[in-house]
């Protein structure tokens, strides 16, 4: 990263979410989510979801134009199997369903050895990999899905953007082994839209086969880019149609009308979809680990066997983002570059909440 990173304490990045999403008309246990949820993508080096995502999310598909209502509540429906649960979001915060969600998950997986919420007419959760992160932290494995905002990838051999970027994130339980959990979160699209955005603010070039412009050629300039297209072709656009599934068994509404609000059929939905899933990971042993093992003994085995002599540099998905943590530690608060300073100053006016740029400090690792 860049040393001319700018140093954004954790209070005052709270007081400015908080207050961006209480101008907004959320409840202040909603502004709350938003901000643990923010500070959470910032601290690990999350450019594509952090608070400027949360905002242009907000502004685009939720309580402008009616995607996402402040103070709604969920509604938890009725449920014969004991380790799942079925919840309708009503249209709430993302960042605040998904808290709860995986909150509940854990709580079943302790009575159960997995616990499962599905969860129908929610508003985009942004960034997965934090949620999962937090789970295993706790000793969870933990997994999230969710179908997007709106339909903006084109699906295999096709031209026509009916899909999401469709990300999918697991986390496991490794801190003992590596002294972080192993994240591995990633959008279904060979870029998130949010790597788009970022690109633009930063004057970048997206990489070949990510993005098509309007007319549907291949792109590499993040400001010709309308729609983008799934990482390794037929394999990442099956990974994405997963979650279109889940979704319609759990009752989404067409794709291509997802986001899409005064046009289409009036009846369908333009709700995202979530799953959320936390195992307790003695739930899965056998008990007949190699040498006497025990289980994390194991764990930490096979991470090793992987990562023996010649493979030394080799990276584990989540280092990056837990390398990132230690930089945020180390500058006692949240990393932003200039640009991404540029439109949190916007954000902060809007907000009413005082921001000096000359007084912020400069990261100095």
């Amino acid at each position: 990263m860049s040393q001319t990173d700018y140093v954004i304490s954790c209070d005052l990045h709270a007081e400015l979410v908080q207050q961006a999403f209480a101008k907004r008309g959320y409840t202040p246990d909603e502004c709350a989510d938003a901000a643990r949820f923010c500070e959470l993508a910032a601290w690990h080096g999350i450019k594509t979801h952090n608070v400027l995502k949360a905002v242009h999310l907000d502004d685009l598909f939720g309580s402008k134009v009616g995607g996402c209502v402040p103070g709604a509540t969920i509604e938890r429906l009725p449920q014969r199997f004991k380790a799942i649960e079925r919840w309708n979001a009503n249209k709430k915060l993302g960042q605040s369903c998904a808290f709860a969600a995986m909150d509940r998950c854990m709580e079943l997986a302790d009575e159960f050895g997995v616990g499962i919420v599905s969860m129908d007419n929610a508003f985009h959760y942004l960034w997965g990999g934090g949620y999962v992160i937090d789970a295993a932290k706790k000793g969870y494995i933990a997994y999230t899905c969710c179908t997007s905002g709106t339909s903006e990838v084109v699906p295999f051999l096709g031209k026509t953007p009916t899909m999401g970027t469709n990300p999918h994130s697991w986390a496991f339980p490794t801190t003992q082994q590596l002294g972080y959990p192993i994240c591995i979160d990633w959008a279904t699209s060979a870029v998130a839209m949010g790597r788009v955005q970022q690109f633009i603010r930063e004057g970048k070039e997206l990489p070949p086969n990510a993005a098509v412009d309007a007319e549907g050629n291949p792109t590499t300039d993040p400001n010709r880019a309308k729609s983008l297209l799934f990482f390794g072709g037929h394999k990442g656009y099956g990974l994405g149609l997963i979650n279109e599934l889940l979704a319609a068994y759990t009752g989404s509404g067409v794709p291509s009308l997802r986001g899409v609000h005064g046009a289409g059929d009036p009846e369908e939905k333009r709700t995202p979809n979530f799953y959320f899933q936390c195992i307790r990971p003695e739930a899965f042993a056998c008990e007949d680990f190699p040498k006497g093992r025990d289980q994390d003994a194991n764990v930490g085995a096979v991470l090793a066997d992987i990562r023996q002599p010649g493979n030394e540099h080799c990276l584990f998905p989540g280092q990056i983002e837990a390398e990132a943590a230690k930089r945020s530690a180390a500058n006692d608060g949240l990393l932003f570059t200039p640009k991404e300073v540029d439109e949190l100053a916007q954000i902060a006016a809007e907000a009413g909440v005082a921001f000096d740029r000359d007084a912020l400090a400069r990261a100095t690792s």
